[in-house]
């Protein structure tokens, strides 16, 4: 069934946000990209498989808002070696779709695939993404964001540039 006139346009907003957020982290904006959450956000990571219940499986990150928050104030201070030298990231993003629309919050899936090079080598990182998008005074906010990796169930290196 083809996209009405509004379909496409929530579609192409949502493509523009999805594309800022991906160049934020990749600049390394985490200032910028914290402002992207509503104050109810939630970023998760599962760790071996799909998901489930973030409150009864395991989880490679698993952060509330305030969590979010300081995690980019620890960043700052300089002293999370993980990041020393901040890697060079570039995130190549695809297949993004809406979901669901029920006028005030949208679902969102998309592809993505991100290059890190770190002096420990080049790693490459994929996954679907899934979010939970708010319309708030006029912009999409992030409401929830879930990262699956792929390769979530074997031993992974420090993916500290996620925050």
């Amino acid at each position: 069934m083809p996209m009405t006139t509004e379909q496409r346009a929530t579609l192409e907003d949502v493509t523009q946000f999805v594309y800022r957020e991906a160049r934020l982290q990749d600049e390394h904006r985490y200032d910028d990209w914290e402002s992207l959450w509503t104050d109810d956000g939630v970023y998760w990571v599962p760790a071996n498989g799909d998901g489930g219940d973030p409150e009864k499986v395991m989880s490679i990150i698993y952060d509330n808002r305030s969590r979010i928050a300081l995690r980019i104030r620890q960043f700052h201070t300089g002293k999370r070696f993980s990041q020393t030298p901040q890697s060079r990231l570039r995130r190549l993003i695809s297949n993004i779709e809406v979901l669901e629309d029920d006028g005030r919050e949208l679902s969102v899936g998309s592809n993505v695939l991100i290059f890190e090079n770190q002096t420990r080598g080049d790693m490459l990182w994929a996954a679907r993404t899934e979010y939970r998008l708010r319309r708030m005074d006029g912009q999409l906010r992030m409401a929830r964001k879930t990262v699956n990796l792929v390769n979530n169930q074997d031993a992974l290196y420090s993916m500290a540039f996620l925050i």
